[in-house]
């Protein structure tokens, strides 16, 4: 959960997870970047920790470290998960301490059972605490692409997963934003949005809720920021 030490600093966790190859480091890097050539609500204080094999996927993690820019006191500690299959003890672990999910679905058509299979191992290391507990963000990623998936597509199986409540459920109001991004630099598309989003909701949770969602959305800034 949100961390605040004894001289007020406030550390939260948020984790890119998804599986192999959907492009959790890709958006990290284009995240690092666009905060550091331009004024956004946070800026990177640190490099991005990769521990990758010489293809470039990820073995381990990715991790980088964010400071709002106003808030000063506040840090983000941003993780992306290695999504191949020998690592689910790993994932596992980096799951500990989060406080936010962005799950990062290849929007291709032909991987969508893969990404359903991914969903259902995050669902089952998190319990109950997702949405309810843990805001949940979806990023329908490689948009750029033919032949992939919509948000429309997504909802029946994120309903199927019971992902997603209907109009009148106590979390109806905290049913998970989808974004269909593209993580490239040239051609990025809701990285920050995406993930300022899912800080707001982590806030919100925090300041507002119970440890866990708050009775009703909130119609305001992420609360840690100015």
């Amino acid at each position: 959960m949100v961390k605040v030490t004894n001289d007020n600093k406030i550390y939260i966790k948020i984790l890119y997870w998804g599986r192999a190859g959907s492009g959790k480091t890709t958006i990290l890097n284009t995240l690092y970047r666009l905060t550091k050539e331009e004024t956004k609500d946070i800026t990177p204080i640190s490099e991005i920790t990769k521990i990758d094999r010489t293809s470039g996927a990820t073995l381990y993690f990715d991790r980088c470290i964010f400071q709002s820019r106003e808030q000063k006191q506040v840090f983000y500690h941003i993780y992306t998960v290695a999504g191949q299959k020998p690592f689910s003890i790993l994932r596992k672990k980096l799951f500990d301490g989060t406080d936010g999910i962005i799950f990062v679905i290849d929007s291709q058509t032909q991987l969508f059972e893969d990404n359903l299979e991914s969903l259902k191992e995050l669902k089952s290391i998190a319990g109950n605490k997702l949405i309810n507990q843990i805001p949940l963000i979806f990023m329908l990623n490689k948009h750029d692409l033919e032949d992939v998936i919509s948000e429309q597509e997504l909802i029946p199986m994120l309903k199927e997963e019971k992902l997603w409540y209907e109009y009148g459920h106590q979390l109806f109001a905290w049913n998970p934003l989808i974004y269909e991004t593209c993580a490239l630099y040239n051609m990025r598309k809701d990285i920050f949005r995406s993930f300022y989003e899912c800080a707001r909701r982590v806030a919100l949770f925090h300041i507002y809720g119970l440890k866990g969602a708050p009775s009703e959305q909130k119609d305001t800034k992420l609360p840690f920021f100015s």
